[in-house]
């Protein structure tokens, strides 16, 4: 597989995309809001390179979990598909594959975090209205549930460190 070029992220201004005084004002009101399978689809593929190119997060998915993106592709639509068009698609364990990979190399809530900034970055570029932002509650709610579970109930970084989550509207994905 070609590893995917890197998404460059943009700070966006106060008020987030779509907010006032915002260049995303004008711009949420042309973006569709998720309706449809294929909807998820486009965003995961605008997601997932950047995730691979991510220098914190991207060795998860390319080294350590050696994810085939064409293979897993359609079982991470349809974990989406159930959770946000309310489908029955999904009928895997989806803490299963994330509690290995903790397994093998600790996650952090640095790591949990920048996957949710572009996750929340991916959105935000494709989508606008209830489901999309309902998508990016979702991943947040999804990070904190799967860093609390890898890390025992804690959702702080060790011994007081910093790294954990991150402005998540600060960052817009352009591509």
């Amino acid at each position: 597989m070609t590893p995917p070029r890197p998404a460059r992220a943009v700070a966006e201004p106060a008020g987030g995309p779509g907010g006032p005084g915002g260049p995303g004002g004008a711009r949420a009101a042309s973006r569709p809001d998720i309706a449809a399978r294929a909807d998820l689809e486009a965003l995961l593929r605008r997601f997932y390179p950047a995730a691979f190119a991510d220098p914190l997060i991207g060795p998860y998915f390319t080294e350590i979990a050696g994810l085939d993106l064409d293979a897993h592709l359609p079982h991470i639509t349809d974990f989406w598909e159930s959770a946000l068009l309310r489908t029955t698609s999904y009928r895997r364990n989806a803490f299963t594959p994330h509690a290995a990979l903790h397994e093998r190399r600790p996650m952090t809530a640095e790591h949990f975090g920048r996957w949710v900034q572009l996750w929340t970055a991916a959105v935000d570029g494709l989508h606008a209205g209830p489901v999309a932002e309902r998508a990016k509650a979702q991943g947040e709610r999804i990070a904190l549930n799967l860093l609390r579970r890898t890390s025992g109930g804690s959702t702080d970084a060790p011994d007081g460190a910093g790294g954990g989550f991150v402005p998540l509207s600060a960052v817009l994905l352009r591509g």
